[in-house]
């Protein structure tokens, strides 16, 4: 094989690949906060024993994990702007897109979270006199958060994997910019290999975080 790799230059860095892995982290961070938010309620939703309340949020987690998320980003990219009468744009169409798709997956995790409180804790929240509201809020999720924070985290490294199906409705993210990069200097070979390797990078160092992350809360429980 013959190949050459010395087209790499801090030039093609910043001009081509930096752009787009500021947009991959950004829509990273954007989705998972926002995932997180969505998330929570639909798990309190669907721990609330209401009816009316526990079937729409299923109804939605079982929707969005049920259906290939690349077929969501295209769904949404395409069909929202007929329903609004003007183009959203390929980015904004992604952060909606990851946000709406991830609160289904991070629901599950807060559920499990939230179920592996203790419930004595929920009962002496009741006996100190606080409210449903006040003893999720102050007592249970705080907890529920801490046991799936590694959970969470993982979650979130493979949200920043999936944000390359972008390339679907043409957003400029990590993979783009190496794509771009590679047409440029006719070097598609090389820019795809470096590509990988740069998130193998971050996400084996993003896990490695996590594992310690893992053992330590594991120390102070």
């Amino acid at each position: 094989m013959n190949l050459d790799f010395s087209f790499f230059s801090a030039d093609v860095i910043s001009g081509f690949i930096v752009k787009g892995l500021l947009f991959s982290l950004q829509l990273t961070v954007f989705a998972m906060i926002g995932g997180i938010v969505l998330g929570t309620l639909l798990a309190l939703m669907r721990l609330s024993g209401k009816r009316w309340l526990v079937m729409p949020a299923a109804a939605y987690v079982n929707t969005m994990r049920s259906v290939p998320l690349v077929m969501v980003i295209l769904w949404f990219f395409l069909l929202i702007p007929l329903l609004l009468g003007r183009p959203l744009g390929a980015e904004l169409s992604a952060f909606v897109t990851f946000t709406l798709f991830e609160a289904a997956y991070y629901s599950e995790i807060m559920r499990a979270g939230i179920q592996s409180v203790p419930k004595g804790q929920v009962y002496a929240g009741y006996a100190m006199g606080m409210t449903y509201r006040q003893t999720m809020q102050l007592v249970v999720l705080p907890q529920a958060f801490r046991n799936m924070l590694p959970v969470l985290l993982t979650q979130t490294i493979i949200l920043f994997q999936d944000t390359s199906l972008v390339y679907a409705i043409g957003a400029y993210d990590l993979l783009k910019g190496f794509e771009i990069a590679g047409k440029n200097f006719n070097r598609p070979v090389e820019t795809y290999l470096v590509a990988a390797v740069v998130y193998f990078v971050i996400c084996f160092g993003l896990s490695m975080l996590v594992r310690r992350l893992q053992a330590r809360i594991a120390i102070i429980r």
